[in-house]
């Protein structure tokens, strides 16, 4: 599908609703295509509806849909500021399908974001972004992101989360 970006689309965001999965495990799946990371995604329907609609919720999703077609998502969820003493959101994915990039569905989904970290009370906003991703780079500095440059991520999973886990016994 193409969508002509010289005429006005409908972008309609809405909270993902546990029929969604299927359509929010196929965008994991394309982004990870996109970031070269296939091999690392391995989320499944269990799981999936299990932490974004049991109880707790381990995660959000806002879905993106133009003129009713399925467009994009964000999947974050809260963390915290020690320093601020208040909650912030983490942005895990987002995601706009080519055929729909340069409509403004990304802008609107991440300003959706930040209005909820808004009204929530929320200090900061942040996410990640692969570092050749120069076009996700530039839309982000776009929107007034900056870089975090004196940080770095660090990450335990697999067989190192699972030993590291076993100290503690």
């Amino acid at each position: 599908m193409c969508i002509e970006s010289t005429h006005m689309n409908n972008i309609a965001l809405r909270p993902a609703i546990r029929e969604d999965v299927p359509q929010i495990l196929a965008f994991i799946r394309e982004l990870a295509v996109y970031e070269k990371l296939e091999h690392e995604a391995v989320a499944d329907a269990g799981d999936m509806t299990e932490h974004l609609f049991g109880h707790p919720r381990y995660a959000e999703v806002l879905m993106a849909e133009v003129d009713g077609e399925p467009a994009g998502f964000a999947l974050f969820f809260h963390n915290y500021s020690t320093f601020h003493g208040k909650p912030g959101i983490y942005l895990e994915d987002l995601y706009v399908r080519p055929a729909f990039r340069g409509l403004g569905v990304g802008k609107r989904l991440i300003a959706r974001v930040a209005a909820l970290a808004v009204e929530r009370g929320c200090a900061r906003f942040e996410w990640s972004v692969l570092d050749w991703n120069e076009p996700a780079i530039r839309f982000y500095r776009s929107l007034g992101a900056v870089g975090m440059q004196e940080w770095t991520v660090q990450r335990l999973d697999g067989e190192a989360l699972r030993q590291l886990a076993v100290q503690d016994a």
